[in-house]
């Protein structure tokens, strides 16, 4: 089974995604957060930031695009082969209200005629190859029955399947219908996404889906860095780890407020690996300056036993 990490908007930065691979190797494929290419054709500082040249990370990464113009699409793909990537992602999966209402992400699949249209393009001119993130539908699962037909007709790398449709956005249970609906029915090979969490649940998966050969994870590996990783994982280990984040997100971001309330959105997940951490993380939500940050997450690394798998309550 490969192992990908998911790309989660403002958690799974460069800095990140370098920080963990040190501290807890065991990724097959880390997944930028999605890139949204424009008629400028030009990479802002973020873009180069988060784009360095593939060879110079040490790590498996696939950027993730967001676009709906095939031509823009192409061009971004073209930096990516320039920079030695060999693959892209195309995201047909992001939920947010802002990128639906352009017919990005997810709102591609509310017109399937445009969106084989589309695919048509990129797979024709595209520089390198593609793999496909995407949901079972816009609004209903039945949507399903007619967008997997439609990537059956393009050499897609890998199809990674969210089942849930947009209007669920994370919440409630996975569609498993839906995904042995693709399981039986995809060109593609498969990669799985959504609410694994733990070892245990990808065992299951594993027993349930034989032929599927890799799990995507994004929540539960902010929750459970080391949870691939087969050195020794301590609260220690974690400690170091979250702290060289604080030091480097302190130095990227120029102050405390930014570095501090990244780190925030970490700990809404991260907290759950730890027992009896429910008081401690309700006084980190309302700290308001880096010493009450240290001294809390401190009190939590040093204080409280690690959980062997997350009490996931997202």
């Amino acid at each position: 089974m490969l192992y990908y990490f998911a790309p989660l908007e403002g958690l799974t930065d460069s800095i990140y995604r370098r920080l963990h691979h040190k501290y807890f190797p065991g990724i097959d494929k880390y997944f930028t957060p999605f890139f949204s290419p424009t008629v400028h054709r030009q990479l802002t500082s973020r873009e180069q930031r988060e784009l360095p040249p593939a060879d110079s990370i040490g790590y498996k990464a696939v950027p993730q695009m967001l676009t709906k113009n095939p031509e823009d699409f192409i061009w971004m793909a073209q930096q990516c082969r320039d920079l030695g990537y060999e693959e892209v992602n195309l995201n047909l999966g992001c939920p947010s209200g802002t990128v639906t209402a352009k017919g990005k992400g997810s709102g591609m699949l509310r017109d399937l005629e445009a969106l084989d249209a589309f695919l048509y393009e990129i797979f024709q001119n595209a520089p390198l190859s593609i793999s496909v993130k995407t949901r079972i539908g816009f609004t209903y699962p039945e949507e399903f029955q007619e967008i997997l037909p439609i990537c059956n007709r393009y050499p897609i790398r890998e199809l990674t399947v969210h089942p849930r449709v947009r209007d669920a956005f994370y919440k409630g249970t996975v569609d498993m219908d839906a995904f042995c609906y693709a399981a039986e029915n995809s060109h593609a090979p498969l990669c799985y996404n959504g609410n694994l969490n733990t070892l245990e649940q990808i065992e299951a998966f594993e027993k349930r889906f034989p032929d599927v050969k890799s799990v995507m994870l994004g929540r539960g590996l902010i929750a459970d860095p080391g949870m691939f990783c087969s050195t020794a994982y301590t609260p220690e280990k974690l400690e170091a780890f979250y702290n060289e984040l604080l030091e480097e997100y302190l130095s990227a971001f120029g102050g405390s407020r930014n570095a501090m309330f990244r780190l925030k959105e970490h700990w809404r997940y991260l907290y759950c690996k730890f027992e009896n951490s429910e008081k401690l993380y309700k006084k980190l939500r309302k700290a308001t300056d880096l010493a009450q940050y240290r001294q809390i997450t401190a009190e939590i690394f040093k204080s409280l036993p690690l959980r062997d798998a997350v009490a996931a309550d997202w």
